[in-house]
């Protein structure tokens, strides 16, 4: 009898989960489904990038998995039972099935947060997915000279959101909302060159200043103060998935799922959860945070364990770390922000076109990494068992 193994979601962490254990477990005896509801690998860490009109490469599921044994489920999930062991889906059709699993990998991700501040889920935009992006990218293209897009959000996705429209959209009048001041979690170097690039784009910096209202015409901050924007950009943070939360799994207080430091969860010894979707701790006994830095080397971690428990190996003890925080600030300037293994800035930073082309090769091989899931894997086929609807399918971090 084969061992089901059924990873949820294919976002970094994912599809690496998927191809990391077809790597792994190349074996009769196991089976691997990877259910996600759309067709293709989205690159979340561009987003901002496709919303301000930039077209991005295509990665189908069915290429990125031909002839690795993993087979596809295009459906979205919308309860897990970890009881009974089974996740219900719903097919593009509408049809309602049930998967069954021996092992399940949690890796439903996260989406926008709007913290509750009143008209931001009427009002605002998002880039936490691509439905939101190719929002913004139609409601950024029917702005005329002049107008006011205010982003809000001081950390790593504000900064991109902001630096990417005002390059893309010099005509626009472009504003960041902080809670605290620019980059105040930056090295002085960090912060310098920070300020440097958004004076340069002419964004109008508001700091200390947390949005508490956002209408169709402007934002309210704490202090009672208005900023225009005909646009607003809402980067606070992510939520994860409320799926996890409905199940008797161990959830921590943002319904991320609690796991050992082999991913796997501390209630449910067949759950391994990764990405956003997962609370692991890292250095100094914090939580890694919710990046595609964490997921991929989580997604190893993870694959990795299943892997050794099948077949009786050793399982992984290598830490997860973190190195530096990569940023764009639009094409051609980026900033890489080296910080200690619990992810606290260093004095030592990289600056300018260099820091964007080291920038652009993290995105491009995090991706890459994602779409050879397998290679080098003996007998490779260039085919994907696809189930079709009517059936009812690091160790460090950079």
């Amino acid at each position: 009898m084969q061992h089901r193994i059924v990873v949820l979601g294919a976002g970094y962490a994912g599809a690496t989960a998927a191809g990391r254990l077809a790597r792994r477990l190349r074996r009769e005896d196991v089976a691997i489904t990877l259910v996600n509801a759309e067709p293709d690998f989205v690159e979340r860490v561009r987003m901002h990038q496709l919303a301000t009109g930039q077209d991005l490469k295509a990665r189908p599921f069915t290429e990125m998995f031909a002839g690795t044994g993993v087979r596809l489920r295009l459906a979205r999930v919308t309860a897990v039972d970890v009881d009974r062991r089974t996740v219900t889906v719903l097919d593009a059709d509408g049809t309602e099935d049930s998967v069954e699993y021996d092992t399940l990998v949690y890796a439903l991700g996260s989406g926008w947060n709007d913290q509750g501040v009143p008209g931001v889920a009427e009002h605002a935009h998002q880039i936490a997915s691509r439905p939101g992006a190719l929002r913004l990218r139609e409601r950024l293209a029917g702005l005329t000279a002049g107008q006011a897009v205010v982003v809000v959000g001081g950390g790593l996705t504000g900064l991109e959101a902001a630096t990417e429209i005002a390059e893309a959209r010099p005509d626009l009048d472009v504003a960041l909302a902080a809670r605290g001041e620019l980059g105040d979690w930056l090295s002085p170097k960090g912060r310098r060159h920070l300020r440097k690039v958004v004076d340069r784009l002419g964004i109008t910096v508001h700091e200390n200043a947390a949005v508490t209202a956002v209408a169709a015409d402007k934002v309210t901050t704490a202090d009672g103060s208005s900023v225009p924007a005909a646009v607003t950009v809402w980067t606070t943070g992510f939520a994860v998935h409320p799926i996890a939360r409905a199940t008797t799994l161990e959830v921590a207080g943002t319904g991320r799922i609690v796991v050992d430091g082999t991913m796997r969860s501390v209630s449910h010894p067949d759950v391994y959860a990764v990405g956003d979707a997962a609370q692991a701790m890292g250095p100094g006994d914090k939580p890694l945070r919710m990046s595609c830095a964490s997921g991929t080397p989580m997604a190893w971690q993870a694959a990795d364990s299943i892997a050794a428990r099948l077949t009786g190996g050793k399982l992984p003890n290598a830490p997860l770390r973190y190195f530096n925080q990569c940023v764009s600030l639009g094409r051609g300037e980026g900033l890489i922000q080296y910080v200690t293994a619990d992810d606290r800035a260093v004095s030592a930073a990289l600056t300018g076109r260099f820091a964007a082309f080291y920038k652009e090769l993290i995105c491009k091989g995090a991706a890459w990494g994602v779409a050879n899931p397998t290679l080098g894997m003996p007998g490779r086929r260039r085919a994907v068992r696809q189930q079709a609807p009517a059936e009812s399918t690091v160790r460090t971090a950079a």
